[in-house]
């Protein structure tokens, strides 16, 4: 009888472990979860597919022994498409890493998803700052920019500038609202005021009432709190309407390269915007940049760029670990220092934040540029230890523990 309990127990014990194989599979699997056609494609999408594949072809193709796999899924601007895939990506499909998300509601209910299932998600595209606030989660790591830094960035020029009355045109979803509540903050702490904000659809068309209404208010600047293509059509048709011309100073937190692009530097001129990231920042970003270019036909937005540092640290940190289970990973990745080609000592916090330096820059006049994506110039520096929200102010709950 005993002889039978032992077998019996080693039966049992052998089919759990089959059972838990999974998650210790014969491969590394990231899974790109993007905007591959709508609002966001240009700045996130089949480009983070491209970095992600240059970061896997760079390390070589296998990580431990194992062949390092990707998949794609475009989420159609759609939460619970998003949830839905990322959740069969991590039970049935065995992807380790999640990468990408260019929607703040969707990376918010997948950072909790990603810690139920013990796998590891990086939002390089959302960019609320929630994310390492009171939704930080274990398993999660705030790759390249937030909405509290890229706020901040902007809102201390323009302040410098005389911005102290505003007004918002803002998307109506968590991303969104997250720039324009982190904004205000900052709007209010250099002692301006909000005179009224307004929220609009996403990848909306027209734009002409809320431009109105902000036209209305008589503050001397306003914010577009969106992104991709709701930048590019808001911007212009606030300069249809002569905002810019009556003194009214436009800004958009969000914009990127391809946005810059999309406006036209007739009308964009002037405009600032606040990157992690610029072509020309190292040889070897300029490196990158023709790499991408040659792939893409146009240069990365900053967010392309940061996703395939993103995968490099994390491809690291599961060499370090020998392991890809996500705890130890996550445990080396915030050991790690990120060094590449657009952060030079950078580092992970314990709410998952990334804290890199940003840069200040202007969209350049038409005279200046010397071609069709020479967009913006430098105008500052920001140290990361001052863009980022100081780690004790954003109630995530890691940092009581840590």
């Amino acid at each position: 009888m005993r002889y039978i309990r032992v077998a019996a127990a080693a039966l049992l014990s052998s089919c759990l472990l089959a059972g838990a194989a999974p998650a210790q599979n014969k491969a590394v699997k990231i899974g790109v979860l993007d905007d591959m056609s709508g609002p966001y494609a240009d700045n996130t999408g089949p480009g983070d597919v491209a970095s992600v594949k240059f970061a896997i072809a760079d390390f070589g193709g296998s990580v431990l022994g194992k062949p390092i796999e990707l998949v794609t899924a475009d989420f159609q601007s759609k939460v619970d498409v998003g949830v839905g895939i990322a959740k069969r990506w991590y039970d049935d499909e065995n992807v380790d890493l999640i990468v990408g998300i260019p929607n703040s509601a969707i990376a918010l209910a997948l950072v909790k998803v990603a810690a139920e299932k013990n796998r590891i998600v990086m939002p390089t595209a959302a960019a609320t700052s929630e994310l390492t606030g009171k939704s930080c989660s274990s398993h999660s790591i705030h790759w390249i920019y937030d909405t509290y830094g890229q706020g901040k960035t902007i809102v201390n020029a323009l302040s410098k500038m005389g911005g102290d009355t505003w007004f918002f045109i803002t998307v109506d979803y968590a991303f969104g609202l997250a720039v324009e509540a982190d904004a205000t903050k900052f709007i209010k702490e250099a002692g301006g005021k909000v005179l009224g904000s307004v929220r609009h659809p996403l990848n909306a068309s027209d734009f002409s009432a809320f431009v109105l209404q902000a036209q209305a208010s008589k503050a001397k600047g306003l914010m577009f709190a969106n992104g991709g293509n709701d930048i590019i059509n808001g911007v212009k048709q606030a300069a249809e309407f002569g905002l810019g011309k009556q003194g009214m100073r436009i800004s958009a937190p969000l914009a990127q390269f391809p946005d810059i692009h999309g406006i036209g530097l007739k009308i964009a001129q002037g405009l600032l915007i606040a990157s992690p990231f610029y072509y020309d920042m190292t040889p070897e970003a300029r490196a990158f940049t023709d790499r991408f270019t040659k792939e893409m036909g146009r240069p990365p937005s900053f967010i392309q760029a940061g996703t395939y540092g993103a995968v490099m640290h994390y491809l690291k940190a599961v060499k370090a670990a020998g392991t890809d289970e996500a705890k130890a990973v996550m445990a080396q990745m915030k050991k790690l220092p990120i060094n590449d080609f657009m952060t030079k000592n950078g580092s992970v916090r314990a709410d998952g934040r990334v804290i890199r330096d940003m840069y200040l820059m202007q969209a350049k006049t038409p005279e200046e540029s010397k071609g069709g994506w020479d967009l913006v110039k430098m105008v500052a520096t920001v140290p990361g230890k001052d863009a980022f929200r100081p780690l004790n102010e954003g109630g995530c709950p890691l940092v009581a523990k840590h």
